[in-house]
């Protein structure tokens, strides 16, 4: 029991210093837990803007792994967090940047779709979650995943 205690500690005190990463700005972290504080009493908001929030792969061959890259841009006039990328299935992956995006900045984030044992239309919805109001925004990917002989 005494040596879990200690593992725990080490695990603790390494995953506090990661998130120590030498930067002078410091964020609340109010803004991830609570989107609506994203909006501040000075009306400053982040706002994320993609270029399309929906991508069609058309015809692939089953076992394909494709990929596409959504862009977009803070468009609002504070910080941008993304917290995180949720996905409606195992068959899709996701990258997406881990620091604040500034007023004005660009990001991708990068969804990858695996084929494998997938046949026919598939369309899959991937939940971006982040400080903006509202706080989610949905992504789509689809594709017809054909078998060799029907390719």
């Amino acid at each position: 029991m005494k040596s879990l205690r200690i593992l725990m500690l080490v695990v603790l005190s390494v995953v506090m210093a990661s998130c120590q990463n030498g930067s002078d700005k410091k964020l609340s972290g109010d803004l991830v837990t609570n989107p609506k504080s994203a909006q501040d009493s000075t009306g400053k908001a982040p706002v994320i803007q993609f270029d399309k929030t929906e991508f069609d792969f058309g015809k692939i061959l089953q076992g394909e792994v494709v990929s596409y890259t959504f862009h977009f841009t803070n468009t609002g006039n504070a910080p941008l967090i993304i917290t995180n990328v949720d996905k409606s299935c195992d068959c899709t992956a996701s990258e997406f940047p881990r620091n604040p995006i500034e007023p004005g900045g660009k990001g991708d984030i990068k969804i990858t779709y695996n084929s494998a044992n997938r046949h026919g239309f598939q369309s899959k919805a991937l939940v971006v979650i982040a400080n903006t109001i509202p706080s989610q925004t949905t992504l789509r990917i689809k594709a017809e995943v054909c078998t060799p002989d029907s390719y």
